[in-house]
């Protein structure tokens, strides 16, 4: 009777364990092989969101198109309480605008910056941004960006599910970016692997075709 017992609460705890990490995987949008209900694949996760600016259905990754002097990012939680910025990759011109609007949820727009007390993922010398809240359905936030680079940022609440986002100014060299390299040690799992799918995908809209 011990025995069973003790079999059954593990059981449950395998199961509580396994679900929690379909439920992170459903909030980073990484392909970790349970990301949501709704995905068909490990490789063609986040398919569902493709006309939000997810993955396309053909190379399991958002296009990243050329430079716009202006672009817009969605800023949501699914209904399936999947939390995530749309595109992923956005680029503009330097001395472009990209405005956060938020359609759902609460989330913020904060760049990996020391002074932010985050590693620095932004091209040296570039000042930090943080939205700070957003709470209010199409509450808006917007960005200049001046230097030429690539720069990740994340929501503050949701980073740890994989919320993190990159905006490509300009023609950058992508060898001198220190968001490009590898994931800082010191960040979990979901952060680590949500970055290097975004380096791959950046370098990628740099022509270069690796990691």
């Amino acid at each position: 009777m011990t025995n069973r017992s003790h079999y059954t609460r593990r059981q449950i705890v395998q199961l509580s364990s396994a679900a929690a990490a379909v439920g992170l995987a459903g909030c980073s949008g990484v392909s970790t092989g349970g990301d949501g209900a709704e995905s068909e694949t490990a490789d063609t996760s986040g398919d569902d969101h493709d006309e939000e600016g997810g993955h396309d259905e053909e190379g399991g990754h958002e296009t990243v198109g050329e430079p716009t002097a202006t672009a817009e990012v969605g800023v949501n939680t699914t209904d399936d309480g999947e939390a995530h910025f749309g595109p992923h990759v956005t680029r503009v011109e330097a001395d472009g605008t990209v405005t956060w609007v938020l359609e759902s949820g609460s989330h913020t727009a904060t760049a990996y910056h020391p002074d932010n007390d985050q590693p620095q993922l932004v091209p040296d010398g570039t000042e930090p941004w943080d939205s700070g809240m957003l709470s209010e359905e199409g509450e808006t936030f917007e960005h200049t960006f001046e230097t030429e680079g690539v720069y990740h940022y994340y929501c503050a609440p949701h980073e740890t599910g994989g919320m993190i986002g990159s905006v490509i100014v300009g023609e950058p060299d992508a060898h001198e970016q220190p968001a490009l390299d590898d994931p800082p040690e010191d960040k979990p799992h979901a952060v680590r692997e949500k970055i290097t799918e975004l380096n791959q995908m950046c370098n990628e809209a740099l022509g270069q075709g690796h990691d």
